[in-house]
């Protein structure tokens, strides 16, 4: 079979391809550029070393509509962002199968530790599952995707590399925001747009402090300080009101939980079901759930209360191991 592979340069996607090559099937190769001359030189190296064809396309438009000015966005908004479920419907997937069609590829494939079988995603291995970055794929893309990780973890992936040669086996994992490379995403959107100005930190209805700009701010994140002797964390930003909220460790968990545009990647329930739910990419909190549809939103009602359901970010419904979809928390 013809595949066409996500192809980065680093040990993940590498050990992919020496994968698929064992078992047969013909691996072309896809660069994302969204980097500089060194990443992409690094990823034709090592796509020459393995002996595989490799296509590189510049994605850096597609990013900036797809994901760049939706994250900025979000976060101007006190919202929790994860750029990785925006991008890999809209952007990564998208070029893969755009790629495969023209070459007349039947499969596409991908680094991520997750499964893909019969048409449904499932669950990676618990020290690395990304099965969460992957909710928003369309049914389509899931059909035709291979994910040859889906039964390794991280460690037996690098033994592998070293096992087959590969020259990136020690290679370091890419950062986690592929278009903020130095972390420092304040920074970023500075770079962009005007910045919030500062405003209050309110605690149970009371002012007690200033705030340096609702973008500083993420849902869960510990105020430094105590109040009354007490640790207090953030529990909602207020960016109509330029408006930090606090709350003390135990009012953080909530067991009702709403999302909005909700993918399903199996039928739509026609009525109320039972599953787990993930609200952030952590892999301690799966706590099972009723989930049903009202108003064009996703409700949840979690058997166990989650920590910080964060606006933006994803709550993702699984049965089991498997994939059933995820939208975005309001």
């Amino acid at each position: 079979m013809k595949i066409v592979l996500g192809f980065s340069g680093g040990v993940d996607s590498a050990v992919c391809a020496r994968l698929l090559r064992q078992q047969g099937h013909e691996v072309h190769g896809l660069y994302l550029d969204n980097a500089g001359a060194r990443e992409r030189a690094d990823a034709i190296g090592t796509a020459a070393f393995i002996g595989i064809p490799l296509t590189v396309i510049d994605v850096k438009a597609a990013l900036e509509e797809k994901v760049c000015r939706p994250f900025a966005e979000a976060y101007l908004r006190g919202e929790t962002p994860n750029p990785c479920v925006l991008c890999n419907p809209a952007v990564k997937f998208k070029s893969l199968l755009a790629l495969a069609d023209e070459l007349g590829a039947e499969a596409v494939a991908t680094g991520h530790y997750a499964r893909a079988e019969n048409g449904a995603l499932y669950k990676g291995r618990p020290a690395n599952d990304q099965s969460y970055m992957l909710c928003r794929l369309t049914r389509e893309q899931v059909s035709r995707l291979v994910l040859p990780l889906g039964a390794y973890e991280k460690t037996q992936v690098r033994a592998l590399a070293e096992d087959f040669g590969l020259p990136v086996a020690h290679k370091p994992d890419s950062m986690e925001i592929c278009f903020i490379p130095d972390k420092d995403y304040i920074g970023w959107l500075g770079r962009r747009t005007a910045l919030p100005p500062p405003g209050d930190f309110v605690f149970h209805g009371e002012v007690i402090g200033r705030h340096e700009g609702v973008h500083r701010y993420t849902v869960g994140q510990r105020r430094p300080g105590l109040v009354d002797g007490r640790k207090v964390y953030v529990s909602r930003i207020d960016a109509a009101n330029n408006r930090v909220e606090l709350a003390l460790w135990e009012e953080l968990f909530k067991t009702e939980v709403t999302a909005r545009d909700f993918n399903w990647l199996i039928d739509e329930p026609a009525g109320p079901i039972r599953a787990t739910v993930r609200v952030r990419h952590s892999k301690w909190e799966n706590p099972p759930c009723t989930a049903w549809t009202e108003g064009g939103l996703v409700k949840l009602r979690c058997d166990e209360p989650v920590r910080a359901p964060a606006a933006g970010q994803s709550a993702v419904l699984y049965d089991g191991e498997r994939l059933l979809g995820g939208g975005f928390i309001v």
